[in-house]
This record gives C-alpha cells, structure tokens and sequence, in this order.
C-alpha cells in the first residue's frame, strides 16, 4: 500500500495552486485529505474568477461558477439566518455543506456577494424585494465577520454601503482588525468609512475608485492608518475639498509609502515628490496626454525607484530626463512611446534593467543591439510584432546573438491585425542557435494576442516545431494570452 504524503507537505505543495483554481478543483476529487487541504486554499479568494467584459449574464461557463458559490455559501448559513430568511419569504433549497466554506474566505468582496444574490434571484425568476435582497446580503456578511477569523482584502464600492453596520456583527471587529487590503469608491456613505476608521489600523494597500463625489470619511480613514505602503488612485476628477483632502492626507506616509499607481486620472504630480521611498510608480491613462503634469517630475530624485511604467503618452524630451536622473536603479521599465532616442537613452540611463517593455521600430536594429548589449542584466523583454515593428526574424536573431546571459523570456506581442511571417525552418534555426548560446538558461516563451492576430503558432509548422523543442527540453514553457488593454496593471 503507497504511503500518503501529510497534511502539512499537501498544504506546501498546494499553496504554489492558489492562482491555479483548476488544478486545486482537480485536488478536490483525489480523496478525502487532499480535500480537506485542497478547499482551504481554493476558498481562499472565491472573487479570482472574472466575470468577463461582457458581464456575468452572457458567460454561461462563469454562470454556473458564481451561482455555485453562492448556493455554497447560502447552504453554510447558520439555521437562525435560514429561518429569518424564511420569515421574510426567502426559501433556497440547498443541500448540507460538507466543511464551513466561508470559514477559509480571507478576502471579501461586498460588491461581489450583491452581483451573485442578483445573478442567482434572476435564475429563480424571483420578484424579492430590495428589503429581502438586502436581508440576504446582510445575513451573508454576518457569517463571514463571524466564521472568518482574520480577514486580509476587503472591497466594497457605491451604492453597497449605507445598509451596513458592521459595528452590529457578531466578530466584526476580530474579523477586520487586521485587514491590509481595502478597495473602494471615494462617495461611499461617511458612517462606512467612520466604521472602519475604528475598526482597521494595519491597511497596507489602498485602492480608491473616485466617483463624483468624495466622501469627509475617507480622509479620516487614510490618516487612522499606520503603515500605509502601496496605495492606487482611479478616475481621481474632483476638485472638491474633500478630494483634495485624501491627497493631503497621504503625504503622511511619505517615509512608508513604496508604490504608488494612479490610473485613468488628470492631477497635478507634484505631491509624489514627497513619498521619498517610492520603489514603484505606475501613470496610465486613455489619452494622449493624460499625464501631461509629468513635467513637475522631470528633475525629481526617487533613489529607491526599482518599477517604473507609463501606460500613456509623455513627452520625450521630459521622461529622458527623468531616466537620467532615475534610470540607474531601474529594474523594470514598460513604456507605452515608440521613439528611437528614447530607446538609446534606455540603454545609456537604465544598465541595471531586468524586464524592459518598449517598442522597436523597423529599421532600428542597432538601437535593439545597443539595448541587449548595455543592459547585461536584462533577463525578459516584449517584443512588438506586426505595423512597422522590427520584424520577427530580425529580432529573434539580434536576440540570439546579443542578449545577457541570464536572458530567458520573451514575451511576442502580435498587435492588432498582424500577421506572422515567420517561416517554420527560421524558427528552428532560433531554438538551435538559442541552445548552443554560452548560457544554458531555457527559454519561456509566451505569445500575447487579440483575436484578429495571427501569430507564429497558428503556423501548424511552427506548433509542431515548439512542441518537439520542448520534449527536447530546449523550452521551460510555452504560453498563448489574450491580450488586454490593462494586463500589466494588475
């Protein structure tokens, strides 16, 4: 009889799944013990499942997921809740839970227990009230304050907080009191954030959603704070005093904050001159020119900046300057630019890069060479395919030729309507080539496309190649990714 490996090795070997949820649903199915380790971490974090840019009602894969949740989570009520619940004409038939699921929840999602109460009341084709589903809602956050222990991530957006008083659920305060991750829209109800303002001391992330107002409480919160350490803006508008307010607020941390994003936004950054620390700095937006108040930051010192990415357009001349004062300690840089001076200013500001997103033009091949060649540290790149890119076969053989030892990733990014050219013998000719290099590192390489792209792999050629070099070993691994607008946001 084979021996079982114990709870504690099955905890370790699992925790390297928590992203992976398929692979933690197969543990699921293996056997009791593997169950009973295995449910833990997939309950973990129930909110990693997307609902999808098209919303939850037209992905009926996702459907059945989230209305599963939600049935488990019902079924985990306690019978005082049932009963209420059956008081007030609420009756789910739901069977007996074999563990308490909501016990092993460590993030919690307000807004996500409404979106799945309206999801499984719309497959009911129920008429509930609002009464009766915000008295589900209730019901379900008083089991989580009071079957969670101590819960990390918390979230909870406009129109979810003005019927909620934690202050009256049994275990809230244990539950929150060490929460270090709090999502949430700048206009929730003031009592929301007073509540907990009292209640949560220890938040290390911050994510505010601003809406069209802001609220007087969630300066408070910010300032109850006392180890504030990443913290992002969205959507951030307003010119209200309370708005301005929270940015006040936090230059509190200016000595403890080290990453900061501010997404979507049009604000003077000026005020990020004050977070000494900063080892993380992350500036999108949709337009060109979103982030025009970058100038105030051109002559400004960051002596721990390590991440720097600009998802928007900057002036040249400006983020050059920047890079030349900030560039040495960089050891990853995304820039969304396509300019030529600023990719030779990249290799003669940032030699201590390790990941370097930016775009080569065709005909550039010596800027590309320059980069590979000053940068020995360079270990990922992402390279543009298609429009007036450098082409395929160009980069591939520069990169053979060129790149630092501890080089192993390339991310091939196809964009919108391109279409490959490689032929499958110049792709064996690069796994070759790539294997006799002086380092032995294995390659990863991951494919990033949107569905009007047709990229190497669609070559059955080209497949058929990569598949062979990685039963050879001369691949670590091969991936194919959608690609969206904001993946490298999160």
């Amino acid at each position: 009889m084979p021996r079982l490996l114990p709870a504690d090795c099955l905890n370790e070997i699992f925790e390297y799944f928590e992203k992976d949820k398929n692979t933690l649903y197969s543990c699921l199915l293996v056997n009791r013990l593997w169950c009973e380790v295995s449910v833990r971490i997939l309950w973990r974090n129930i909110w990693n499942f997307q609902y999808g840019k098209y919303g939850i009602f037209y992905m009926p894969y996702q459907i059945r997921i989230l209305m599963s949740i939600i049935n488990t989570l019902i079924s985990c009520l306690p019978n005082e809740s049932k009963e209420l619940l059956y008081e007030n004409g609420i009756n789910f038939k739901s069977k007996k839970s074999l563990f308490n699921y909501a016990s092993f929840c460590r993030v919690l999602s307000i807004h996500g227990i409404d979106q799945m109460i309206q999801l499984v009341l719309r497959k009911q084709q129920s008429t509930t009230s609002n009464y009766q589903k915000n008295l589900l809602s209730q019901e379900i956050l008083k089991m989580f304050m009071n079957q969670v222990s101590s819960l990390r991530s918390l979230d909870i957006y406009s129109g979810y907080s003005k019927e909620i008083i934690l202050d009256r659920f049994p275990g809230a305060k244990r539950c929150l009191n060490y929460l270090t991750e709090f999502k949430c829209s700048s206009d929730i109800d003031p009592k929301f954030f007073n509540q907990i303002s009292r209640i949560c001391h220890n938040i290390q992330i911050l994510n505010i959603k601003f809406g069209n107002d802001t609220s007087d409480g969630l300066a408070e919160l910010i300032s109850s704070q006392n180890n504030l350490k990443s913290v992002t803006l969205q959507n951030y508008y307003t010119t209200t005093d309370n708005g301005k307010k929270v940015i006040d607020t936090l230059k509190k941390f200016s000595s403890t904050l080290i990453k900061l994003k501010i997404r979507k936004s049009y604000m003077p950054l000026l005020f990020i001159s004050d977070f000494i620390n900063l080892q993380e700095l992350i500036l999108s937006s949709d337009y060109y020119g979103g982030c025009n108040y970058f100038n105030q930051l051109q002559d400004v010192t960051f002596p721990q900046l390590k991440v720097l990415k600009f998802y928007t357009f900057l002036e040249v001349e400006i983020l050059i300057k920047f890079l030349e004062i900030n560039g040495k300690n960089l050891r990853e840089l995304y820039i969304r630019d396509e300019n030529n001076s600023l990719n030779l200013a990249i290799a003669k500001f940032c030699p201590n890069l390790e990941t370097l997103f930016t775009k080569f033009i065709d005909k550039e091949p010596e800027t590309l060479k320059t980069i590979l060649t000053n940068c020995q540290n360079l270990e990922k790149i992402n390279f543009w395919c298609g429009y007036r890119y450098l082409n395929e076969k160009e980069f591939l053989e520069i990169l053979t030729e060129y790149s630092p030892k501890n080089f192993y990733k390339l991310e091939m990014y196809y964009v919108f309507n391109a279409q490959s050219k490689l032929f499958s013998k110049e792709l064996e000719n690069f796994f070759i080539d790539w294997n006799d290099r002086t380092s032995k590192k294995l390659l990863s390489l991951v494919i990033i496309k949107d569905h009007e792209s047709l990229s190497l792999e669609e070559n059955d050629k080209n497949m058929k190649i990569i598949q062979s070099y990685m039963k050879l070993g001369f691949i670590k691994n091969f991936r194919i990714r959608k690609y969206e607008n904001n993946h490298y946001l999160y």
